[in-house]
């Protein structure tokens, strides 16, 4: 039982120190976005949606490297530069921050959570694929129609549950299953996934209620 607690507590330093680590190599990227122009950051998105189907093939094939992981987060954080221009000219770069604080605390709290209650999340799977599905979906149709204020609020807190919810299922499933070590890199790079998407419905919900506020 000692072994297995040492091995568990190992496995998760290495997850939440990868994480530590790609979230400060996203910060860099971002912080360098300034300096790349807006088309090479357009076709930057492309390359990172193709990261994202190379990785799941080589989780596959359990070879994908914790230096895939900073590269991809890298990228990440050059895309994500115009979004956070944006958000903190709508916003105001102290709202912004808070955003992003509020982000971190629910994804600390859904982890710590997630990692010591003895309940299962794993039934949480299938419903959050489906929601997830849901909100590309509903995200693809904003393209063509736009949301209307309520319609952007449903959507926002849809996001922010269903990323929660992937936070809760993926440190539970660690917690209860374990994870081998050619799974490190995968579980890093889900949990980036998770605060990064969580942290966009966060200021896209700031964003409507601010918008709402200021009328």
């Amino acid at each position: 039982m000692q072994s297995y607690a040492a091995s568990r507590n190992s496995i998760f330093s290495r997850v939440f120190f990868g994480l530590a680590m790609s979230l400060v190599t996203a910060f860099i990227g971002v912080y360098a976005g300034q300096y790349v122009p807006f088309p090479v950051l357009r076709l930057l998105q492309l390359v990172e949606l193709v990261l994202i189907f190379g990785a799941m093939f080589m989780q596959r094939r359990r070879r994908m490297g914790m230096t895939f992981v900073l590269v991809f987060t890298f990228i990440s954080g050059l895309t994500l530069y115009p979004t956070l221009v944006y958000y903190a000219g709508l916003l105001g770069a102290a709202t912004l921050l808070k955003g992003i604080a509020v982000s971190a605390v629910a994804f600390i709290v859904s982890a710590a959570v997630a990692s010591r209650t003895s309940f299962d999340f794993s039934f949480l799977g299938g419903f959050l694929f489906i929601g997830l599905i849901a909100v590309v979906l509903m995200g693809l149709v904003s393209l063509f129609i736009g949301f209307s204020t309520m319609a952007g609020l449903i959507y926002s807190l849809l996001g922010i549950a269903i990323f929660v919810g992937y936070v809760l299922f993926d440190v539970n499933r660690m917690a209860h299953y374990g994870l081998s070590e050619a799974m490190v890199p995968w579980m890093v790079l889900s949990l980036y996934l998770d605060f990064i998407n969580l942290l966009l419905f966060v200021l896209q919900l700031m964003g409507i209620l601010g918008g709402q506020s200021r009328r």
